[in-house]
């Protein structure tokens, strides 16, 4: 006998599209109902599985994690509802960042190492535009405006694409003088690069539930670098003002965790949330995610070019339940599947 699995709650098929009678008939989702009584019945919403697209599997807080941590790392953010991620950890960085997380090049060395990790990767170079430069005493880009141009070219002449962690707005005019691909947490953002951003095409990945954790960073970094601290503090008052004007000024907003360091895996819903709060409106905090199938949706990947190629997918079959504060989550073969709890 077949096994059955009724979900008898809405199916939401697109952002504003809803189904009833959705089976799983041996692990085969189908809208015709079968002949069998279910073996189980989920109450609740259906959804597509989300996208995470600032993910960082196989890092930890000291840099590179086992080969299980890091299926364990995969896992809990399946257990969340995120079936597809974008790492956004592995394939470059740059220095003066994060002991463990980078490959640290000098600025004549970095067009050679793009190319490189260009040749190696599945289609993504990821540079660390600035950080703190502990002589300035504050956020500086990472390297000469010159070589970032070379770098990014020579990853598109290997068909590779570039994203670029910036935290300060000089390293936002540098990147898009040198056309980039996306950009993430862009903290920087002012009025003056929005058409910018829209006429390249460049997405935004503002990692929000990241940027949460500046003031934190300010405070531990007040007594030897103040002006680094009020710089760290003032990103982090402009953040939900910064991501709203984007997207009213058509900028493409994909959700991202930034999971992997110092934000734990499993947070995506999170992140949409704080999108919706920032003022998306919920639908678009949701559906502008890379790769959605369905009328509208959102499906050319965080980058130019066709479809979302670079999309990598935990591969780990079956199903789970994992309980989070004021839901059950499921995840379900590429369907996330939520119901929330009576209070």
């Amino acid at each position: 006998m077949r096994h059955v699995v009724e979900f008898s709650g809405p199916i939401l098929t697109g952002p504003e599209t809803i189904r009833h009678g959705l089976w799983s008939v041996d692990g085969v989702l189908t809208f015709t109902k079968p002949v069998e009584d279910a073996a189980q019945v989920l109450p609740g919403w259906v959804m597509p599985g989300f996208v995470d697209a600032h993910c960082h599997l196989g890092l930890g807080p000291s840099g590179a994690v086992s080969q299980d941590e890091a299926e364990s790392q995969a896992r809990t953010d399946r257990d969340a509802g995120t079936l597809l991620v974008r790492d956004a950890g592995s394939p470059l960085d740059t220095r003066r960042y994060l002991r463990g997380f980078a490959a640290e090049v000098e600025p004549d060395q970095l067009v050679d190492t793009v190319r490189q990790q260009a040749r190696d990767g599945d289609g993504w170079v990821k540079l660390v535009g600035d950080w703190i430069d502990r002589d300035a005493g504050d956020l500086a880009p990472s390297f000469p405006a010159a070589v970032v141009r070379d770098a990014i070219a020579a990853a598109h002449d290997e068909g590779a694409r570039v994203t670029a962690h910036c935290f300060a707005t000089e390293t936002l005019d540098q990147m898009l003088d040198a056309d980039i691909d996306c950009i993430e947490h862009a903290t920087g953002l002012q009025s003056r690069h929005l058409p910018r951003f829209v006429e390249q095409g460049v997405p935004i990945v503002p990692t929000l539930i990241n940027i949460a954790t500046f003031p934190e960073i300010a405070a531990a970094a007040e007594a030897k670098f103040p002006r680094y601290a009020a710089h760290m503090r003032s990103l982090w008052e402009g953040r939900t003002e910064r991501v709203r004007a984007a997207f009213d000024a058509g900028v493409q907003i994909f959700a991202g965790t930034d999971a992997g360091s110092v934000i734990r895996h499993g947070r995506i819903a999170e992140e949409i949330l704080a999108l919706h709060a920032a003022g998306l409106p919920i639908t678009a905090a949701w559906t502008r995610q890379p790769g959605l199938p369905g009328n509208g949706w959102e499906q050319a990947g965080c980058a130019r070019g066709s479809g979302p190629t670079s999309w990598s997918v935990p591969k780990i079959p079956g199903w789970c339940r994992r309980p989070s504060p004021g839901w059950h989550m499921w995840c379900w073969q590429g369907l996330s599947y939520a119901e929330q709890r009576a209070e």
